[in-house]
């Protein structure tokens, strides 16, 4: 007769309100306080032995899950516990959720075993728990290795290597643009934009700067920026090179922008518009090298927004500038007739650059 092993077991419980403090890096008597005080053993009758018994059960539960949820694919497939796939993608979007604060802290820096030590300071900055920063930490980094040389949509390949919703991949798709092309977002003038700020514009530029991007003609990828579209934006020069255009330019935007905005801002365009260009133009024909790239938020800042801000301007105001500006490009003969192809560039590169700076222009 042939002797079978049966082992049966029913599904795996997860309780999420202990799983909750497990990532937000409790030990197992700082969560069975955090349940005793939520009147856990009135509600349930159980005594305070049971409840520490039951928390460390947990505790170890996840711990064991832990090595599945860093390769999401694996919790699907492995045998160790029975976990309904309901309760497996919860599991999965809980444990990539993460505390915008902390991410802030290290957006736009290099993902390494290096710089993981940095992690401490960023606990004490943001008064998150050393475990959960670190735990923050390591999904960016294994994210971006897992995708960065990947070929096609980012967001696209995030949520199929790591089962994540459409939403959350978005935000480390950011994560992973930022980490890789270094932008700066720690300097002073920087800190009162958030991360939902960046991943919006991150989110822009993903969709219309990279080799990814709809209108690219090359088969990449969403992290790298299209290096034949950036070096076409450094013939908008031509914007405030040539005299010609320059006035034209000038005195489409304020024709169209007289008697619609309050007349101090309207005086303040007519007589720094070669200013407010000058920035637009020089940020274009700069994103072809690196450290000007690197820059673009600080650039953005310094260069425009903080002149606005200084000079009153609504962001009303601003949003009529840049779509006056914008607009008045497709009226100049000159470009119409001999350079069609730069209305196209242009258009790409401000129907972006617009948007952001509207983002970052907080009152």
């Amino acid at each position: 007769m042939t002797s079978v092993s049966v082992f049966v077991t029913n599904n795996t419980y997860i309780d999420f309100e202990v799983f909750g403090h497990w990532l937000n890096g409790l030990t197992v008597h700082e969560a069975v306080q955090a349940r005793f005080q939520s009147g856990i053993l009135q509600t349930t009758g159980a005594s305070p032995d049971v409840l520490q018994s039951d928390t460390l059960d947990n505790y170890r539960t996840f711990s064991l899950l832990e090595r599945f949820l860093q390769a999401p694919p694996k919790l699907a497939t492995q045998v160790l516990l029975q976990i309904p796939a309901a309760v497996q993608r919860t599991l999965i979007e809980k444990y990539y959720d993460f505390d915008s604060e902390v991410i802030r802290e290290i957006l736009g820096k290099k993902l390494t075993n290096r710089h993981r030590k940095d992690v401490d300071d960023v606990s004490e900055r943001t008064n998150i728990r050393l475990r959960s920063c670190r735990r923050q930490y390591d999904n960016c980094k294994n994210i971006f290795k897992t995708v960065e040389d990947m070929e096609g949509s980012l967001v696209n390949n995030i949520s199929v290597h790591f089962l994540l919703p459409e939403k959350l991949a978005k935000k480390y798709a950011a994560i992973v643009f930022f980490s890789n092309n270094r932008f700066e977002t720690g300097k002073k003038k920087l800190q009162y934009l958030s991360f939902d700020d960046f991943a919006y514009c991150a989110d822009l530029m993903i969709h219309n700067w990279t080799f990814g991007a709809a209108d690219s003609q090359a088969d990449d990828m969403d992290v790298e920026m299209d290096r034949v579209f950036l070096q076409e934006l450094r013939d908008l020069k031509v914007l405030t090179g040539d005299k010609d255009v320059y006035e034209k330019h000038r005195g489409l935007v304020c024709s169209a922008l007289r008697g619609k905005i309050p007349d101090p801002t309207y005086a303040d365009i007519e007589s720094n518009f070669k200013n407010l260009s000058r920035c637009i133009v020089s940020v274009a024909s700069g994103l072809i090298h690196s450290k000007e790239l690197k820059d673009f938020f600080v650039d953005l800042v310094e260069k425009f927004i903080e002149p606005c801000k200084n000079a009153r301007w609504s962001k009303r105001d601003v949003e009529a500038f840049l779509k006056a500006y914008e607009a008045a490009i497709q009226q100049i003969p000159q470009l119409k007739r001999f350079q069609p192809h730069l209305l196209i560039v242009w258009t790409r590169y401000m129907t972006t650059l617009k948007k952001c700076i509207l983002q970052l222009y907080h009152s």
